[in-house]
């Protein structure tokens, strides 16, 4: 999936930054120029301009802090338009946690603000990846988490080495996901836990990170620190915390307080990139699933449930690709989520959907809405038809049973 990025003053329409994925060519300046008038043409007349459609491309805008519009185009992929509004405002949040709201709400020299917010194109560029991230908290309004048998051990390491860093605010992450968290973290803004997680997973690997950090909703003017140490390969403690300790000073502390927990944090790690504990059983006909609390803003997905050996299952990187592309589809079409402007379609309907399914030839596809849950899962094209909504219940109960999966 193609996507051409643009951020511009709300203003003069002066181009802030352009970002692009995919094989879209750059635009060039004339193009960006003519996106940019007919929005301002439509305001000036009293008419907001959302989005317009092509042959194989959309076009949506968005107008943030009355400072900067974005614009992008991407390829049609047939999904309501709150999932790419959504990825708007996921980069303009992204745009805050490094940069600032203030500074982007009273740009007041556009050169410099040229030069400094090429601190977020990183995090940018991973965003604009979305058809090729491991996790899927972008799509989900929902933070990735990993349930393992260690979590409630791993937490009683976590709360005193969160002390120790004069913080509430600590969690340990597995490949981005989220294995454990102090009551603070979790406290966090969808949003903020969301983008917390992409931004580490974003950042070139090292061994520590000290990175000014302002949260979107809870603090967007006044920056934080985000301390990050890497405890072994793919496994990081994070900490928010304000000026002090110093990274040096928290670095010496890592080996005397997670040194013990060794065994454990290896055992963890070894549930990646099942992401769920191996007492947990499911039917072997199932290539993967996503479970969705929008309560607690937090999501568990896998793509690698089975070792699948049946003759008929597909590669991970297309089970992460069609559990995606048919969320998009099912959010905002037949059921509403906490991502703005979902309940839109729904409402058309006489009655709420509770359950929808996609047979193909490769593969087939059951979505289930249960309470404040939200259970998409991938099958081979073996099972039954008939058996696809029986065994959807009977895997969704033994997950929220399981006291290993905190979701």
């Amino acid at each position: 999936m193609a996507a051409y990025l643009i951020c511009l003053t709300s203003g003069g329409g002066i181009p802030l930054f352009t970002r692009s994925k995919g094989d879209l060519k750059p635009l060039p300046f004339p193009v960006i120029g003519s996106l940019n008038a007919v929005h301002m043409f439509a305001a000036n007349h009293g008419t907001e301009l959302k989005t317009a459609t092509t042959e194989g491309s959309k076009i949506v805008w968005k107008s943030f802090l009355n400072s900067i519009n974005l614009i992008i185009v991407t390829s049609e992929d047939n999904a309501d338009d709150c999932h790419v509004n959504k990825l708007l405002d996921n980069i303009f949040h992204a745009l805050i946690l490094l940069y600032g709201e203030e500074e982007l709400a009273n740009i007041k020299n556009v050169e410099r603000c040229k030069r400094e917010i090429k601190v977020c194109y990183q995090l940018i560029d991973y965003i604009l990846e979305r058809w090729f991230l491991p996790t899927f908290s972008d799509v989900t309004n929902a933070v990735d988490t990993i349930a393992a048998q260690e979590v409630h051990i791993l937490q009683n390491f976590l709360d005193a080495f969160t002390e120790t860093g004069d913080s509430l605010f600590g969690c340990l992450m597995v490949h981005g996901k989220v294995a454990v968290a102090t009551k603070k973290w979790w406290s966090l803004s969808a949003t903020e836990l969301i983008l917390l997680s992409l931004l580490v997973e974003s950042l070139l690997r090292c061994s520590s990170r000290d990175v000014p950090v302002y949260l979107p909703q809870m603090s967007p003017s006044v920056p934080h620190r985000l301390l990050t140490f890497s405890l072994m390969n793919g496994v990081d403690v994070c900490i928010i915390c304000g000026p002090a300790p110093s990274l040096s000073q928290l670095e010496k502390e890592v080996g005397r307080f997670w040194g013990a927990a060794f065994d454990s944090l290896k055992s963890l790690r070894e549930v990646h990139p099942r992401n769920i504990p191996p007492n947990i059983t499911l039917d072997p006909n199932i290539m993967g699933f996503m479970l969705i609390n929008g309560e607690s803003n937090r999501c568990l997905c896998s793509v690698d449930v089975n070792s699948c050996t049946s003759e008929h299952s597909i590669n991970g990187a297309r089970r992460r690709e069609i559990l995606r592309c048919y969320y998009q589809k099912v959010i905002g079409t037949y059921f509403s989520s906490t991502i703005e402007g979902s309940e839109n379609g729904p409402t058309e309907f006489a009655h709420k959907p509770f359950e929808t399914y996609v047979v193909t030839e490769s593969y087939k596809i059951y979505a289930l809405q249960l309470n404040t849950y939200h259970f998409f899962v991938l099958y081979t094209i073996d099972i039954p038809t008939y058996a696809m909504r029986s065994v959807t219940q009977k895997s969704l109960n033994i997950l929220i049973k399981d006291k290993n999966v905190l979701i």
